[in-house]
């Protein structure tokens, strides 16, 4: 039997400082193998999860039957399941990734956890259940997931405070992103106040791409003059590069991480979300060949994997130095009417509701399970 080799494609976006995570995570791809065979033939070292991947992953399959008609017979509610199913689920994938944990010292081998949705504008519960939900999981290699909302940053803080490595979500505009650094930081000044081991601990940070260029570019063909439409598709990219720029401003020169470091702490790396490629007239892996950079990771669903496997060309460093081209896009933007302040709040305040439907979606499949399991016992 030939032992599995990695595509090279996906080697060449690792070599050049690229981490490859799984935007996806089912019971299946873990009792079929399937993810094992992802970390060992496309660089796969992380998985992120959020309410919707949990969603379908239930609704697909009989997979979770089993366990649900048995925590029906314990009398579990809906929110108990969900939170037996899914972090039992995350729990396995931790111990699948265990090995690329070691070997990277902590850095990736991540499996990312989400707090309820509906807690997104709750500070003190949100960082009460990402508590729980990283003492339920026990293990090291966890991120819980924590979206970047108004009340979302000081729970950024306090759960690093605490000792939690943490994946910052639903990151739209790059002000905002400057907010989750300084969250970060503060909350690695607390950690280390506290006592806590400042090199066992991790943070990312979710920059959502694609939703970027669907919500601006349904805005420039309303507006539909030749220079909109010639902006299209420009300015997912776009945002992403200049947050890399304000990433670089903070890590690489600024004073407080430079304390925190000689401190034993690691860089909040930038994470490139949403980077299933929406408009067929895009090439299927534009949010990766243009948003290589080192100390970033990219995030795709299995589908953007196996195109970058196929027909990626990876050729090193998109990023670096373009920040002044990047910015032009955005005065080109503005130029020609589109409030990019509106389209940031207006991205966030549908995403979170987003996963808050998926939430319901995926409560309402537990329950009929486990009404179903009850009725027939």
């Amino acid at each position: 039997m030939s032992t599995p080799t990695q595509n090279p494609n996906l080697a060449a976006l690792s070599a050049a400082g690229v981490s490859v995570w799984l935007d996806d995570l089912s019971r299946d791809r873990l009792t079929t193998g399937n993810l094992a065979e992802l970390i060992a033939t496309r660089s796969v070292v992380g998985i992120t999860t959020n309410p919707t991947i949990f969603q379908k992953a239930l609704a697909e399959g009989d997979s979770y039957e089993a366990q649900l008609t048995e925590l029906a017979g314990r009398g579990a509610d809906v929110d108990a399941a969900i939170r037996t199913a899914t972090t039992d689920d995350v729990r396995q994938a931790c111990d699948v990734l265990r090995p690329q944990w070691e070997a990277s010292g902590g850095v990736d081998g991540r499996v990312s956890i989400e707090v309820d949705p509906r807690l997104a504008h709750e500070t003190d519960k949100t960082v009460a259940q990402a508590v729980e939900l990283w003492k339920i999981v026990d293990r090291p290699n966890l991120f819980i997931k924590i979206p970047a909302t108004e009340a979302g940053l000081p729970a950024i803080t306090a759960t690093l405070a605490e000792g939690i490595s943490v994946n910052v979500t639903l990151i739209f505009s790059v002000e905002r992103y400057r907010g989750v650094a300084e969250a970060f930081l503060a909350g690695m000044e607390a950690a280390r106040a506290a006592g806590h081991d400042l090199g066992s601990l991790e943070s990312v940070a979710s920059f959502f791409v694609s939703r970027v260029d669907t919500e601006i570019d349904a805005r420039l063909e309303k507006i539909g003059t030749p220079e909109a439409l010639e902006l299209r598709g420009k300015a997912g990219v776009a945002n992403a590069r200049l947050a890399y720029a304000a990433y670089r401003e903070v890590f690489e020169s600024g004073e407080r991480f430079a304390a925190l470091a000689k401190a034993g702490a690691r860089v909040q790396r930038p994470l490139w979300a949403s980077t299933g490629v929406k408009n067929p007239d895009y090439p299927d892996t534009l949010y990766v060949t243009e948003l290589v950079a080192p100390q970033t990771v990219n995030t795709m669903p299995e589908k953007t994997i196996e195109a970058v496997a196929d027909h990626g060309t990876v050729t090193g460093d998109t990023v670096t130095g373009t920040e002044k081209a990047a910015a032009a896009v955005f005065d080109e933007l503005a130029e020609v009417g589109i409030d990019v302040a509106d389209v940031f709040a207006v991205l966030e305040r549908e995403g979170v509701q987003k996963f808050e439907a998926s939430w319901s979606e995926l409560a309402d499949e537990v329950a009929a399970h486990l009404d179903a399991a009850r009725r027939d016992a």
